[in-house]
């Protein structure tokens, strides 16, 4: 084995899956976890103490939100099908799976814009609007941060920085991405849902 072999290439990232950015990820996910579990809570018992109108439109409609809900679990689908791809050294199903997931995030916000839009309260209008904006707002800072995480990734995979063995970014980058779809499906059930059961 020639130890000076200048045509050897670095290794790029770590082939280890416990690796410091792993630790890292799941940290940010216990802490941001914890954040949005005072949010919610902060909900269910405003929403019992108070005398107003809950939610002040009444009921929510929930086509908007169910797509969202769909979009961001299909999301979740394909980033873990492009880090399944990349192990099976099919770098191109990779890339398009990943370029998908990035496709179907942005559409989440867009839609999340629009139903922001539509609200017939503000931030500043009302308890109920404060809370609504606070924990819709939070969760698509995460969703931000989250399709720029996989932008990034796009572009390494694009570069070929990953392979069959060292993929650890992409299954950081995924863990952060499936956590956020984990967190709306509580959002979802809080905001959109829970009104529908105090009305049974």
């Amino acid at each position: 084995m020639n130890l000076f072999d200048h045509n050897r290439s670095l290794p790029i990232g770590s082939d280890a899956k416990l690796s410091t950015g792993w630790w890292g990820v799941l940290a940010l996910i216990v802490t941001e976890s914890a954040l949005f579990a005072y949010l919610l809570f902060t909900y269910f018992y405003l929403s019992a103490q108070t005398e107003q109108q809950w939610p002040p439109e009444g009921l929510p409609s929930l086509t908007m939100p169910v797509i969202n809900t769909i979009i961001l679990l299909a999301s979740s689908v394909s980033v873990w099908a492009s880090e399944h791809y990349i192990r099976l050294k099919q770098i191109r199903w990779s890339i398009g799976l990943m370029a998908l997931s990035i496709i179907l995030g942005i559409s989440f916000v867009l839609i999340q814009l629009i139903e922001w839009h539509k609200k017939p309260y503000g931030l500043t209008s009302d308890l109920y609007g404060s809370l609504y904006f606070t924990i819709t707002g939070f969760h698509m800072c995460h969703v931000v941060i989250g399709i720029a995480v996989l932008l990034l990734l796009l572009v390494w995979l694009s570069l070929g920085y990953f392979d069959d063995r060292r993929h650890a970014a992409v299954t950081i980058g995924g863990m952060y991405w499936h956590f956020v779809d984990v967190v709306w499906l509580f959002v979802f059930a809080t905001l959109y849902l829970f009104p529908y059961s105090d009305s049974v």
